[in-house]
């Protein structure tokens, strides 16, 4: 797949003598740069904070910190130039990350941008960056439309799957375990409205009934709810043994606290965005135990868990057993790409799109500029988030059914 597509084909012959005029600057400047120069705008501060805090930011940080302790970034030549940042805080505010990364490219004239945090941010920067010339490793952002983003974006790429997915595999677990005997066919379903939400509990509708599961339950809710008690004394009364919540961090975190408050106890508790965060087994304690959610690890990864002790070590923090892992890669992606073509960001993008690389996932290859080689399902067991699906992929854990009650009731 090339950079250009068909449809920019105007554009860019039209455009040609400003492109190659560029080229020729940025060949003379790349002999005389001191540094390569990252920008990115994330969550410092606002309601996205505490996912861009567990997932994005630290990962950046150990990143840069451990390419610029061993020289830099290396070119093909075999050189090194250390990484220059630029960071922003968005805020958690999709108009002040558009305008953050339009600054970016701008003014700072950065030679790369990272990816923000969260579906939303990822989809608000992509057309920007693409109309620049930049390339988006989107490594928190879970879209059902990955494909064809790429297709409207081709330097674009997609680390995290689709709604679809994660929908499919949990329909896939909760399906055994009801032809087990272990649940009953009944689901309780609710999801933040949002895009991430949305794809979840949409894809959820059709695969659970594939499943021969009964969605009893089906409700919405608004970002930056914070009392859940009227939805979850409602999923209780269903009698449903599955409790399903597509949510956010926020919610993640209350709803847990409001169920262990409403002697909530079904069988399967399955949440969103946070529960692999190491924070919500450091909130929970063993009360996490058996939690099911997305993502998860497999601890006989000797690299995965060499990159987990080197974040906990410089970051002073675990990284969470989902996204960060793909965040990670992400940049691994890349700087082996600038290693093999240089800093010509069209060059990169290709090298991303059709090439082969090395990261802490193991051997990594992008299919349409999506990564498909995902855990979808995870469950909290003995203080590890652990991965369940697929279950025929080596390192997959067995489920453990029923979730034990709260403890302290």
């Amino acid at each position: 797949m090339t950079l250009i597509s068909r449809r920019n084909a105007l554009r860019v012959l039209g455009t040609a003598v400003t492109l190659l005029a560029g080229v020729s600057a940025a060949a003379v400047s790349a002999q005389d740069r001191s540094s390569v120069k990252i920008g990115y705008a994330v969550s410092i501060t606002g309601g996205n904070a505490g996912g861009a805090g567990i997932t994005t930011i630290p990962n950046y940080r150990l990143w840069v910190h451990e390419v610029n302790e061993a020289g830099g970034l290396e070119l093909p030549d075999g050189s090194r130039l250390p990484i220059e940042v630029v960071e922003y805080d968005d805020r958690s505010s999709a108009e002040e990350v558009v305008r953050a990364v339009e600054r970016l490219v701008t003014q700072d004239e950065v030679d790369f941008v990272l990816s923000p945090w969260g579906t939303g941010f990822n989809l608000a920067v992509a057309p920007l960056l693409d109309r620049f010339g930049y390339p988006l490793i989107a490594s928190a952002a879970v879209t059902d439309r990955a494909a064809e983003f790429a297709e409207r974006w081709p330097g674009s790429f997609w680390l995290l799957g689709g709604g679809a997915d994660y929908a499919g595999a949990l329909a896939g677990v909760l399906g055994e375990a009801h032809a087990a005997g272990d649940i009953n066919a009944d689901v309780a379903i609710i999801s933040v409205a949002d895009g991430f939400g949305i794809d979840l509990v949409n894809a959820a509708r059709e695969t659970f009934a594939e499943a021969g599961l009964n969605i009893v339950m089906d409700r919405t809710y608004p970002p930056g709810t914070t009392d859940f008690s009227p939805m979850i004394n409602e999923a209780q009364a269903s009698g449903a043994d599955s409790f399903v919540a597509f949510s956010y961090p926020p919610d993640t975190f209350a709803l847990t606290q409001q169920a262990q408050v409403a002697a909530f106890n079904p069988d399967v508790f399955y949440l969103g965005v946070g529960t692999p965060f190491p924070t919500y087994i450091g909130a929970n304690g063993d009360n996490a135990e058996g939690v099911l959610s997305l993502g998860g690890i497999d601890t006989s990864n000797a690299a995965l868990m060499d990159y987990r002790q080197r974040h906990e070590e410089f970051i002073g923090q675990a990284p969470d057993f989902w996204a960060s892992q793909m965040t990670y890669a992400g940049l691994e992606m890349l700087e082996e790409a600038i290693r093999r073509v240089g800093l010509d960001r069209e060059a990169v993008a290709n090298e991303l799109s059709t090439g082969t690389f090395t990261t802490i996932l193991g051997e990594t290859t992008l299919e349409d500029n999506q990564l498909r080689d995902l855990w979808w399902t995870g469950q909290w067991q003995d203080g590890v988030f652990v991965a369940l699906e697929p279950s025929d992929r080596d390192g997959a854990s067995e489920i453990r059914l029923p979730k034990q009650p709260w403890q302290g009731q």
